[in-house]
């Protein structure tokens, strides 16, 4: 999956252009005193004469800067070299049905007992096992209760927070194909570019992703869809940021509700969710004033918990929908600011460099154990009625031998 964050391209020349004013001044002086002292030829008595293959080299140096520049945007958002992949096609994610077990709440407790995916954290754009994340390995779990799936991320690493600042703070995603031709590989893996993208160019390739930035969200706090942003029609959060988006590829992410043909009063951010690093000594809640809520660097377990409805009410394509029985895909990705460096965009760990299989288990488990027992129950209760018909039958038998004895005649043994 491939989260990038993008800056329009003025806006960096601009930032370049200030932060390399002096360079820039630089290259329109004389290239030393001694020209300063070089009397100004009769043909130029405005000003200091440069020499014309002195200004072409300054303009070739100049132009060499600049394609640099632009080459390190571009590359940014591109990937060194083919890419290439070794996905396990043996791992899979079950999401079994398991009614009333999950509060939603950032602690892992009520998970304990259920079976999860453990994987290193490769990333994303160059997955090889020599740069994996350092930290330890993610335990991804998943359950439903026949309205809600729900979903955990536990990953090892050093407490890292700076308020107000997600990009110095673990960031979690995850992310599920919409349409049939919908990739892992460049998110969705339209061709069409920013500007020609939209749902008809790029139709088949949506997937579905939930975005969540810890920066602004408090600990144990529930975070996503709120009354606010869903009033406004759009998959936003305002609050803690965590976010519902769409994507055709990595140029064309957009939150639910909006995108190139405009917003849509009906977008939704269906998404819940709250985080919680086993180095936290206070259970009773934290409030934003407790920040940054325990030292930096403590060691510990991050826990990112999360829930959405199986079905939404989605009518843009721009969510999926999971089917009880069914199968669907994901794909997971972590953020973390190493060695307190903020991250970038493209710069996440991921579990698996291509589609996880999802199980969206049904009740069948259950209703079986339901019947054997109501079986067991229903043959215990009429072993039970044929004991006391046994029994009724035989105080009858024995009442009726009993009234017949003492109504026949009692001879002696003479008369024998």
């Amino acid at each position: 999956m491939l989260l990038f964050f993008y800056y329009s391209k003025t806006k960096s020349l601009r930032k370049w252009q200030s932060q390399n004013a002096s360079f820039i001044h630089k290259l329109s002086q004389p290239r030393n005193a001694a020209c300063q002292n070089t009397p100004t030829p009769k043909h130029s008595q405005a000003g200091n004469f440069i020499p014309y293959k002195t200004m072409l080299l300054r303009l070739l140096l100049l132009l060499s800067v600049l394609g640099s520049s632009w080459i390190g945007w571009v590359n940014s958002h591109q990937e060194s070299g083919e890419w290439s992949c070794e996905s396990d096609e043996e791992i899979r994610i079950e999401a079994e049905f398991k009614p009333g077990f999950i509060t939603l709440d950032g602690h892992a407790d009520d998970w304990k007992d259920i079976d999860g995916l453990d994987s290193s954290l490769l990333p994303a754009l160059d997955p090889d096992d020599d740069k994996k994340y350092t930290g330890g390995k993610m335990t991804v779990k998943a359950l439903h209760d026949g309205n809600d799936v729900f979903f955990l991320l536990q990953v090892d690493g050093n407490y890292a927070y700076t308020k107000g600042e997600n990009n110095k703070c673990p960031s979690v995603a995850l992310m599920f194909p919409i349409g049939d031709e919908a990739t892992y590989h460049n998110m969705g893996g339209c061709k069409e570019g920013t500007g020609t993208c939209n749902r008809k160019t790029c139709k088949g390739h949506e997937v579905d992703i939930m975005h969540f930035s810890i920066g602004n969200a408090i600990p144990g706090r529930l975070y996503g869809g709120n009354p606010l942003d869903n009033g406004d029609g759009n998959g936003g959060d305002r609050f803690g940021h965590l976010v519902d988006l769409y994507s055709w590829n990595p140029h064309c992410r957009y939150l639910d509700g909006t995108g190139p043909s405009g917003n849509d009063s009906s977008g939704q951010n269906n998404w819940k969710g709250a985080w919680w690093h086993s180095s936290f000594n206070v259970h009773s809640g934290f409030v934003e004033e407790d920040s940054p809520y325990t030292p930096d660097s403590q060691k510990g377990t991050y826990f990112f918990e999360f829930s959405r409805p199986l079905r939404t009410m989605d009518r843009l394509q721009q969510d999926a929908q999971f089917t009880i029985g069914g199968s669907s895909k994901m794909a997971v990705a972590f953020w973390y600011p190493v060695d307190g460096n903020s991250w970038h965009g493209s710069g996440h760990y991921s579990v698996n460099c291509d589609w996880i299989p999802l199980d969206i288990s049904t009740g069948s488990s259950m209703l079986q154990a339901s019947t054997t027992g109501s079986s067991g129950e229903v043959a215990s209760a009429f072993a039970l009625l044929l004991s006391v018909v046994s029994i009724c039958l035989s105080v009858f038998v024995g009442y009726r031998a009993a009234t017949r004895s003492r109504n026949e005649p009692y001879e002696t043994v003479g008369n024998l």
